[in-house]
């Protein structure tokens, strides 16, 4: 199977040993991404709305780097250290995505790297 790596600088370098992003055929497998701001690595500041626009503004930044967008993405993982924080990643959502939705799971975490409030991942299907 041939593997593509994708990588941009308009999304945070990984900070371990994964890739922003892989491609097999015409699926994207994109890496959790948190709040990072691409351009200094830090922590966006912030509350948690800031925290999940930046990690949608971070997928979007690698899914255009593969070729697609966030309208591509077939299945989205979000990853929250509060799970009160549902209806504000619902809310900020639906300014990035519209129907129909990718599929979707919530799941409820201890803790995120960084003490982040939220991470995210996605596969994404392009257009053959």
């Amino acid at each position: 199977m041939a593997r593509t790596i994708i990588s941009t600088d308009k999304a945070p370098q990984a900070i371990g040993t994964y890739s922003q992003a892989v491609k097999t055929g015409n699926t994207v497998y994109m890496s959790g991404q948190i709040p990072l701001v691409p351009e200094t690595m830090e922590m966006i500041e912030g509350d948690i709305e800031q925290q999940i626009r930046r990690v949608f503004d971070n997928l979007g930044a690698v899914a255009e780097a593969a070729g697609g967008s966030l309208a591509d993405v077939a299945k989205l993982n979000i990853f929250l250290v509060d799970l009160g924080n549902f209806a504000k990643v619902n809310e900020v959502m639906a300014e990035y995505f519209s129907e129909p939705y990718p599929a979707r799971a919530a799941i409820g975490v201890a803790s995120l790297p960084r003490d982040a409030g939220v991470e995210m991942d996605a596969v994404m299907e392009l257009v053959g």
